[in-house]
């Protein structure tokens, strides 16, 4: 356990990890209130406070805080203009065409300047962080306390670095365009990242991959166990059936209900169309949308129309010359569950499609509540016992799970996972009889903090989650 050594000698830092913020551009749901990054900004200060009391009950501020974005912070797939264009016509780029192309460089330029300017309030606090402007603590007295009195303030430099997951992947594409995208990025958010591709595993960035180290953590975002959204065989750089699911999809259904039936449907259920993308887990939105029929489209005439909507969209989905050619013969694969779950109002009973939607669901158990934990036994920094936490994220649902228990040196060695949450909505099905198909919706806030040698009085982590009520 080599990285030990590493890890003393470090101890003015503190690493914190967030993940899953999904910030989006305004055209199909809403971001998280710029309230959350003033309320996180406080958090930094209180963890720096704390981190600053040494094992031996010193306070000695510490010298700055490495800030970890550990993917899907923009949400780039989840957009309108994917299906419209700036004059108002039907779209045909989309993530799967030629990258080269300048009306694709364009598409994703675009995308990420609606995102930063509809962000704009809260990207500005975390601007304001990583100068250390936001973040800041008292002073130490000579005799090891804080000063409260003192009107001078400690500033604790933020170091933001940016790593990439499923739904923000097009940073990490090669080439001076998206150099130049990146570095827009860069500049709105504060990033300590320079504008060559954001890594999508910290193996591809010297900085990340040393700064982990220095905490023995190892992060990544998740999606690479999840085949709808990861492709294992072309890696990060290329498009998956998830992107098209969520274009073709979750975002052109209520954008289709939207523009046939406008003002005619209740509002109770436009909002809820809202919400598609955070539905847990993913293979039962038909279900989803089959709920809000019931309960906000009281005409049955209506609710014809708009099951016919989910219909023709999923019909357009499941036929996508894309996702077609991920369909493996006789196999039963990504678009074979997606198809049964999706093509759900061909004749068959709502019993039997809610029956048909859990047997797919288990099939394939992507997506899920299920955790990835198991991943990260597989870990080489973990068999190794150089990393001592593993931190993914990706699937919403944060987690703390120990892995394995060792004794160096006469001092314990727990490894432990955990999984990152996310900063948004989600609707998950309740336990009591799932096959009912039954969500409850909260927002959530998650952020893990790791520290080195002789921090937070000895304590090698510290991790938050809060739950709002819908």
């Amino acid at each position: 356990m080599g990285a030990v050594n590493k890890r003393e000698e470090a101890s003015n830092h503190m690493l914190v990890i967030i993940s899953d913020l999904h910030l989006k551009d305004g055209t199909s749901g809403s971001s998280i209130t710029p309230d959350a990054f003033c309320v996180f900004s406080a958090r930094l200060r209180s963890m720096a406070f704390q981190a600053s009391w040494r094992a031996d009950g010193r306070y000695k501020p510490i010298e700055s805080i490495d800030l970890l974005l550990l993917g899907d912070v923009f949400d780039l797939i989840r957009s309108e203009r994917w299906l419209v264009d700036p004059s108002g016509e039907e779209e045909t780029i989309r993530p799967w065409d030629d990258q080269q192309d300048p009306a694709y460089v364009q598409k994703i330029s675009e995308i990420t300047a609606a995102i930063l300017e509809y962000n704009q309030e809260g990207l500005e606090t975390l601007r304001e962080i990583s100068t250390g402007e936001d973040v800041y603590i008292p002073p130490p007295t000579p005799n090891g306390e804080p000063d409260r009195r003192s009107s001078e303030r400690v500033n604790i430099k933020v170091h933001i670095h940016y790593m990439v997951g499923n739904h923000d992947w097009f940073f990490h594409l090669p080439g001076a365009d998206y150099d130049q995208i990146r570095g827009q990025v860069i500049d709105d958010l504060g990033l300590a990242n320079t504008p060559e591709p954001f890594p999508h595993n910290p193996e591809e960035s010297p900085q990340i991959s040393e700064m982990l180290q220095r905490y023995g953590v190892v992060g990544r975002h998740g999606d690479q166990f999840d085949p709808i959204n990861f492709n294992r065989e072309g890696g990060r750089g290329i498009s998956t059936i998830g992107d098209a699911m969520t274009i073709d999809l979750l975002t052109r259904f209520p954008y289709e209900v939207r523009h046939r039936l406008g003002r005619d449907i209740p509002l109770s259920f436009s909002e809820g169309l809202k919400e598609l993308s955070n539905v847990r887990p993913a293979l039962v939105t038909p279900m989803w949308v089959n709920n809000l029929i019931n309960h906000h489209a009281e005409d049955p005439d209506k609710a014809e129309i708009i099951k016919r909507i989910w219909d023709e969209a999923a019909e357009r989905f499941i036929h996508l010359p894309f996702v077609r050619q991920h369909d493996k013969f006789l196999t039963f694969d990504s678009v074979d569950a997606l198809e049964a779950a999706f093509l759900f109002a061909k004749g068959l009973s709502f019993g039997t499609i809610e029956r048909l939607a859990g047997w797919v669901n288990q099939k394939l158990r992507s997506g899920n509540r299920i955790s990835i934990a198991e991943h990260a036994l597989e870990e080489p920094s973990f068999k190794n016992r150089t990393a001592q936490f593993i931190v993914y994220g990706h699937t919403h649902f944060h987690e703390i799970l120990p892995l394995d228990s060792h004794t160096h040196e006469d001092k314990p060695f727990n490894q432990i996972f955990f999984n990152s949450g996310t900063w948004h909505s989600y609707h998950d099905m309740t336990l009591q009889a799932p096959s009912k198909f039954k969500f409850v919706g909260m927002h959530v806030m998650t952020y893990l903090a790791f520290f080195n040698g002789d921090e937070r009085r000895g304590r090698r982590f510290e991790a938050w989650s809060g739950s709002l009520s819908q």
